[in-house]
């Protein structure tokens, strides 16, 4: 799990007046009319990183069937919300924190993450009418046409893999299409883009590109999110497959670790592949320091320990002393509608609308003042439109360039690879 520091710090200002939060001056966008939401239905809307399914995990009854307040209980997804935003899915994030590379720890994670995906596809499960796994590319438009949710899954970090890259093949049938390979740290097998120790293989290594390969024969989307820029470069140009960026924003917009460059940009559409732009606000513009809500936010993560180990009562206490955080010290300087809007015009400059999507990592740190949770993402098809972009520019934004790379992706696999 993201730790509850981690969580406090990237969420969203979430006791921020209401009249506030959605005024044109502050950066916020405007409101999407009718019409923009009525085109929204239209098409398939998905996103590519989704880390609601640890909220779904939570301990407090948390139930995706219902509204939930982004400033009460800090989720971002559900299925109501969903409807009001006319969100169609994408994928589910089984994603795990970066730990010790050895056999005590590859095990532990290993079941960590296989009770991640089960989580998953009980929630589906449950609701079978409201929501369907998706495991081919053709699925989506199926599921769409019936009225459900679309419940891609995706893999955060192959560190549950420990040094077995065979046990992909058990996420596989388990219903996983999409793969990263490091977080925050690097693993057994990639550097990360943000480990403060620097560079451990200069790339991929030699497990990383047994990786590769297997997820090519399976049928796996490569993403290249979290890993460093040797990385990318290695998966560019030896994956079989255009690569996905899930999650990512551009270096020219703000130089952070986690944002690609221009000519990677260009050396990933080139190959076919596509870059999701996220909302997470750290990587978006610089911020000012709050150092006063960074040590209360370290100290109720040192208080309440891990998330998974507690129970209702305690989880509900933690998110009080949140609250009471937001209240104490809030974000003065969190990025906006528009800091987000500025990394999306830009990536469609660089690469043009045929290699970019939507990954706003939601319930992992995402969103901005103006766009909250996913009740207001018709707002980013108003804005798309009102830069310039067709109609069907901005179908292949929300939806159509991602199916396009899992067609692609089936297309190539080993139909016996996953035997």
């Amino acid at each position: 799990m993201k730790t509850m520091a981690f969580r406090l710090l990237a969420s969203a200002a979430l006791l921020l007046p209401l009249q506030a939060a959605h005024a044109a001056s502050d950066g916020s966008g405007e409101p999407a009319s009718p019409e923009v939401v009525a085109l929204q239905r239209d098409m398939i809307t998905l996103d590519t990183h989704l880390d609601t399914p640890e909220t779904v995990d939570r301990p407090d009854g948390w139930s995706i069937m219902d509204w939930h307040d982004v400033r009460s209980d800090y989720s971002q997804v559900d299925l109501p919300r969903m409807k009001a935003g006319e969100f169609d899915g994408g994928f589910w994030a089984i994603y795990t924190p970066q730990g010790p590379l050895d056999a005590e720890h590859y095990a532990k994670v290993r079941d960590f993450a296989v009770m991640r995906g089960m989580s998953i596809r009980l929630m589906v499960a449950s609701y079978p009418d409201q929501f369907e796994l998706a495991l081919k590319a053709d699925d989506a438009a199926r599921i769409n046409a019936e009225g459900k949710r679309i419940v891609y899954m995706s893999i955060e970090n192959a560190y549950p893999l420990g040094m077995d890259v065979s046990m992909l093949k058990l996420f596989y049938k388990m219903g996983v299409r999409e793969t990263g390979f490091a977080h925050f740290r690097n693993n057994q097998f990639a550097d990360s883009s943000t480990d403060p120790d620097g560079p451990k293989w200069h790339g991929l290594s030699p497990l990383g590109l047994e990786l590769l390969a297997e997820a090519n024969k399976l049928g796996m989307i490569i993403d290249g999110s979290h890993s460093s820029d040797e990385v990318l470069d290695q998966l560019i140009a030896k994956s079989t497959t255009p690569v996905v960026l899930s999650h990512s924003g551009c270096k020219a917009i703000y130089d952070n670790p986690r944002n690609v460059d221009d000519n990677r940009l260009r050396a990933l559409a080139a190959k076919g592949g596509v870059i999701q732009i996220n909302s997470y606000g750290g990587y978006l513009r610089a911020r000012k320091p709050n150092p006063e809500r960074a040590a209360a936010a370290k100290a109720l993560s040192a208080e309440m320990g891990d998330e998974a180990n507690m129970t209702a009562e305690q989880y509900s206490a933690m998110l009080a002393k949140r609250r009471e955080i937001d209240a104490k010290y809030p974000e003065t300087d969190k990025p906006t509608f528009d800091d987000f809007m500025k990394h999306l015009l830009h990536a469609l400059q660089v690469v043009g609308p045929d290699h970019v999507g939507i990954g706003m990592d939601w319930d992992g740190g995402g969103g901005v003042v103006g766009l909250e949770d996913v009740s207001g993402l018709p707002k980013i098809t108003a804005a798309l439109l009102k830069a310039g972009y067709s109609k069907d520019d901005v179908a292949k934004i929300w939806g159509g360039n991602v199916l396009r790379v899992l067609r692609q992706v089936e297309a190539a696999a080993d139909p016996k690879a996953a035997e």
